[in-house]
């Protein structure tokens, strides 16, 4: 179980040489085996918050725990995957998902073997030993996917991973995805810009404010699971969109109100 409580962060604005806060006492309690979808305005420190839980951020007060122990750096119990691949160049797809077992002192055997089965796992057999500049972005999510799997982490921190693809690729990895939490049902927190990803994928979405950010809204995704490629189509998708989109536009109301005074 994820437990975060009054979890604050601000950073130096270059420009005003100020103390300029992204996280407002953030309260979040994420269950065991959950997907959670974090939603927010552009900005509104949706990846912040994704670090903080990752260990690669310290807040400024607050507390973050995981199972009951304090998040004070990256640990094995958390696997990440970016937007931007973030992948080693002059390594091919099975060093790429292998490397972070290499840094653990796995030994060359079992990773190669841990790496085969993930790559049949995310749909990339035969592309073994391509390097990144050989694969399509979509390729290079998949390879990112599944080193994040591959040290067998309790949760999955992902950071707008499907973002800078094309509509075709992004819904075939939004359903591989799927496929994949069903099977092995990791802790997913996955931030996103997306209404319809959101709503596709969580099991709830938390909707933050924007900057400083707060938690203004948990919404339950009661659609069915498996989710049905035709899930779009449901009255109740189409709902949870409509109530999602108003009050994000609420939000840019209010902030350009705001900025108007």
């Amino acid at each position: 179980m994820i437990e975060i409580a009054a979890c604050r962060k601000a950073f130096l604005d270059p420009g005003t040489r100020t103390s300029a806060p992204v996280l407002d006492g953030v309260d979040l309690t994420v269950r065991d085996h959950e997907f959670v979808c974090v939603l927010g305005p552009s900005g509104c420190g949706k990846t912040t918050l994704l670090r903080i839980l990752a260990g690669l951020v310290r807040p400024d007060s607050g507390s973050v725990a995981i199972n009951g122990r304090p998040v004070t750096g990256p640990g094995p119990d958390r696997g990440m995957v970016f937007q931007d691949f973030a992948l080693l160049p002059w390594a091919d797809v099975v060093a790429n998902i292998s490397f972070g077992l290499e840094l653990r002192g796995v030994g060359r055997g079992e990773r190669e073997a841990r790496a085969q089965a993930l790559i049949h796992a995310v749909g990339l057999g035969g592309f073994e030993h391509h390097f990144p500049p050989q694969l399509s972005g979509g390729m290079q999510q998949r390879v990112g996917l599944a080193r994040a799997l591959a040290i067998e982490p309790e949760i999955l921190l992902m950071d707008e991973p499907f973002g800078a693809l094309d509509s075709q690729t992004r819904r075939g990895l939004q359903e591989d995805l799927l496929a994949l939490h069903a099977g092995n049902r990791k802790t997913v927190v996955f931030v996103t810009h997306s209404v319809d990803e959101a709503v596709r994928l969580g099991d709830r979405i938390v909707l933050l404010t924007s900057r400083p950010a707060r938690v203004e809204e948990i919404v339950s995704v009661d659609l069915p699971r498996p989710r049905p490629l035709d899930v779009a189509a449901l009255p109740r998708f189409v709902a949870l969109k409509e109530h999602l989109w108003a009050r994000l536009r609420r939000q840019a109301h209010g902030r350009s109100e705001g900025d108007a005074g």
